[in-house]
């Protein structure tokens, strides 16, 4: 591990002028690299290059993480950022363990089960979004501190150097940065702030143009400068409640846009647990991955233990892409009706986890035909062979603009984190003279029961944590990391996942490959979504044939992963074309 005259080191070289991320110099997005000394794969080339220079310069894969994430906040940030949260699993070499934070934003203490209901009726989902109402306390910035302090080598201070002067020099402005603002054009104009910060002039950004946000840099200088306590009991925090609680429109707008009920108490209690991870037995494999109120453990778990007793191998292309899919459905249906806040609800993860329940479900997918419709959950307290336990539980919406990172460092450490503030764009509010937008995340509750008459335990209370799909995964053998990855995507996160791992573990695809394939998602539904690759494909038809229903959808995730290769190699590997291809990159590629 790395000792003070490294540490040195590598403060002395973030400090200085070639310490900096310039987006003149910035590499372009390459899907793959390879190499020694660590990796690191984003869906951003500046972002990958500032951690792939922490890493060069003798942090380690925390150090490295945080510096990505917090440069991600300033070049995807209607994914992620200092107003949202995320899951952070970390993978320690020399103790062969993995351990996890739970930086899910909270409801305010003022939240109750009916927070988005007037009159008897849910709000509109829209109008949900935008709004105070919205808005969870954020876990980004004390999730930063915690895995710093837990695990990595250097300072919050120094973490977010690069991060704060990419901000202020700025970057290029590239297609899916253009696309996103204008997307959401129409309400980022009726914030004062958003629409000063992202429609200079009324427009978008334009493509090529550099893009600068110095209240965002000023943001990380008083975070490095304070720490987090700038946010959550400081001036950050009385500027983020004010903005919740008075959201700024502009003079005139017509567009009705609920208060929120957050305060600085709020923001004071909020904390960041360190969590045991779930923990699945595949094949010869050890899957970690985020325990509740993320369902990405449980639920990629559940699906896996279902495929555990199938040869997955050894079956035609429709009849893997068939059991892919079947398991999807009946660990979404236990998902749906098990998983919420363990603060809140009593979660049965170990019990979801059992190869017994697996087997109990796994039983009702038949190799002829496919499930219709949405199917009910089991109990996996009391499992029965194909039994099911209660009423059908659909998958509510999730927004799916969230960003992930994938980081190895020269010791073996590993970082998958997934970070998000929910829609893309989050709740469209940017809080003045702060430079990041506000999170969205409480609309990820269940607005009302999913099943009228059935303990829903998604929904809203005071301090919750909202059920989350997101999935980071790291995947051991004999305690040594064979890959990790994660993906953006809502609740298809979990899908997206799962269909990598078995395409690169089971059916032998190149880590790239499985992460370019076509996906489709099911997520017990009456209908997949697949992308038009997907639908192209013979499979589809003969899926088709087994009677699986498919809806077409543009894209599902963008992946990132790396994983180690036999001679101590590391291989990372990104997009190579959803949301404009990611970026891998390695310390010494070769």
């Amino acid at each position: 591990m790395l000792r003070s005259t490294a540490i040195l080191v590598l403060v002395a070289a973030l400090l200085s002028p070639t310490g900096t991320a310039h987006a003149s110099t910035a590499a372009p997005r390459v899907p793959e690299a390879v190499g020694f000394g660590g990796v690191v794969s984003s869906i951003d080339p500046d972002a990958s290059q500032i951690g792939v220079d922490v890493l060069r310069r003798g942090g380690n894969a925390v150090d490295a993480a945080v510096a990505v994430a917090a440069a991600l906040g300033v070049t995807d940030p209607f994914s992620a950022g200092v107003g949202g949260g995320g899951f952070f699993v970390h993978y320690d070499a020399r103790t062969r363990r993995v351990s996890t934070l739970d930086g899910r934003e909270t409801a305010p203490a003022g939240a109750d089960e009916d927070l988005f209901v007037e009159d008897g009726k849910a709000i509109p989902f829209a109008e949900a979004v935008t709004s105070g109402l919205s808005v969870g306390v954020p876990g980004t910035p004390m999730t930063w501190q915690r895995a710093l302090r837990q695990w990595g080598t250097l300072s919050l201070d120094q973490a977010l150097r690069p991060a704060e002067q990419l901000a202020r020099r700025g970057f290029t402005v590239d297609a899916t940065f253009h696309r996103q603002v204008g997307d959401n054009a129409a309400r980022f104009a009726d914030f004062t702030s958003t629409r000063q910060l992202y429609l200079p002039g009324g427009a978008p950004p334009a493509v090529g143009s550099t893009f600068r946000n110095p209240d965002l840099a000023d943001t990380y200088r008083e975070l490095r400068e304070r720490g987090v306590s700038a946010l959550y009991r400081g001036d950050i925090g009385r500027d983020l409640v004010r903005t919740v609680r008075q959201p700024p429109l502009v003079p005139g707008a017509t567009r009705v846009v609920r208060p929120g009920d957050l305060t600085a108490a709020d923001l004071a209690r909020y904390d960041v647990p360190l969590r045991e991870p779930t923990r699945t037995r595949y094949r010869d494999l050890d899957v970690y991955g985020m325990a509740p109120p993320s369902s990405g453990g449980t639920t990629v778990g559940e699906a896996l233990n279902i495929l555990e007793t199938t040869r997955l191998s050894a079956e035609s292309p429709e009849q893997y892409l068939h059991r892919f899919l079947e398991a999807s459905r009946l660990s979404f249906a236990d998902r749906n009706r098990w998983v919420g806040d363990p603060a809140f609800t009593d979660v049965p993860a170990r019990e979801l986890l059992s190869q017994r329940f697996a087997d109990s479900r796994a039983c009702l997918i038949s190799p002829t035909r496919a499930m219709t419709g949405t199917v009910a959950p089991g109990d996996p307290r009391r499992p029965a062979a194909c039994g099911t336990a209660g009423q059908q539980a659909p998958t509510p919406y999730e927004g799916t603009d969230t960003t992930h990172l994938t980081v190895a460092d020269r010791w073996g450490n590993v970082v998958a984190y997934t970070l998000t503030i929910e829609q893309e764009g989050g709740s469209g509010i940017v809080v003045p003279g702060r430079g990041f937008l506000l999170n969205n995340e409480l609309t990820d509750f269940s607005f009302t029961p999913v099943t009228p008459g059935v303990p829903d335990p998604n929904l809203p209370g005071p301090g919750k944590r909202p059920r989350s799909s997101m999935s980071p995964t790291i995947v051991l053998r004999h305690g040594e990391p064979v890959l990790a990855l994660g993906s953006p995507g809502g609740a298809s996160i979990i899908t997206t996942v799962l269909q990598v791992l078995t395409e690169r573990l089971d059916r032998g695809r190149s880590l790239l490959d499985a992460v370019a394939a076509p996906r489709a998602s099911q997520r017990n539904a009456a209908t997949t979504q697949a992308e038009a690759a997907f639908l192209a494909t013979p499979e589809a038809a003969r899926l088709e044939a087994l009677g699986h229903r498919f809806t077409s959808t543009a894209e599902i995730g963008a992946a990132t992963a790396v994983e180690r290769l036999p001679d101590g190699r590391w291989r990372a590997v990104a997009e190579p074309t959803r949301r404009g291809g990611g970026a891998a990159r390695a310390v010494i590629p070769r």
